[in-house]
């Protein structure tokens, strides 16, 4: 009876021995499972879903969504060429404020966020900036063939005869007092459009605006007596030239991705490929960021 009862005993542990052993291999296959998952870097697992989360700001020529409520503008098109080409077929485009943006980044809301996001050491110390895609700076439109050969806001100041248009408000208007333009050759107008018509009324030799929404007034004027400087100087303050650049951002985690981003977007510059999308929406080759890097703009 003893022996019998022995046995059963035995039988018994033996049993819960296994099972227990099972149980543990489940558990660490589990862990290495979720491991693996976490292991992860955001490059692969948008590879691996064949899509990416992007947040735009909602902002005019960078990103916009048109009446049949398509997502389009500068930024937009960019990013949509470069996941392509680094193998994320769908691109799920979110227009966003854009003071939500760096935080949505952070919080993994997005897997990069961009659209009118200018790359400058504040905003580095929270994300990791691709190489900037265009530069914006400032712009002059003058009557055809330049007849007082205005090519910066220095010329403007040097000239009496010489009165330059620009918008109520508009920070060019700080610009131009820094470049020391008399307060009495500046004449202040209510909006863009009035600045064009006091260009062609002869009231100002000059007006001054970004040179995105410049070119794109004069398209819409579509008038030939009236043209832009394509030479015109960026005015220097305080030591700084107020171009700005702008950039994607990516998680300060994701440097393989943002390093992915940035090998194509090289090649886009090398074949003309940028600057084709960029006139689609404004742009110009002024609006090119030349051989300027993230790296150095982090720096300034």
């Amino acid at each position: 009876m003893k022996i019998r009862n022995a046995l059963k005993m035995v039988t018994m542990l033996v049993l819960i021995f296994s099972l227990v052993a099972c149980g543990s291999n489940e558990i660490i296959e589990g862990n290495n499972s979720n491991n693996s998952q976490a292991s992860k870097s955001t490059l692969e697992e948008i590879k691996d879903e064949g899509k990416a989360k992007v947040g735009f700001a909602n902002e005019k020529p960078y990103a916009y969504q048109e009446s049949n409520g398509d997502l389009t503008g500068e930024a937009v098109e960019i990013a949509r060429v470069i996941l392509e080409r680094i193998g994320v077929s769908e691109m799920e485009g979110e227009l966003s404020e854009f003071g939500s943006l760096i935080g949505g980044l952070q919080s993994k809301r997005f897997d990069m966020i961009t659209a009118g996001m200018f790359v400058n050491p504040l905003r580095c110390e929270s994300v990791l900036f691709a190489n900037p895609e265009y530069s914006i700076g400032e712009s002059i439109g003058v009557l055809t063939g330049n007849p007082h050969n205005i090519h910066s806001y220095a010329d403007i100041a040097a000239n009496p005869e010489v009165k330059v248009a620009v918008m109520v408000g508009a920070v060019e208007i700080g610009y131009l007092e820094a470049m020391e333009v008399p307060a009495e050759q500046i004449v202040q107008v209510p909006d863009q459009a009035a600045a064009i018509s006091a260009l062609q009324s002869n009231r100002a030799q000059v007006i001054t605006m970004t040179g995105p929404s410049l070119q794109a007034m004069l398209e819409s004027a579509n008038d030939s007596d009236i043209e832009r400087v394509m030479d015109f100087e960026q005015p220097i303050v305080d030591g700084v030239s107020v171009r700005g650049y702008g950039a994607t951002a990516f998680h300060k985690d994701d440097a393989d991705l943002r390093d992915a981003f940035n090998a194509e977007l090289a090649k886009m510059k090398d074949s003309g490929e940028l600057l084709e999308i960029l006139e689609q929406f404004g742009f110009t080759e002024q609006e090119l960021p030349g051989d300027m890097t993230a790296e150095e703009l982090c720096k300034v």
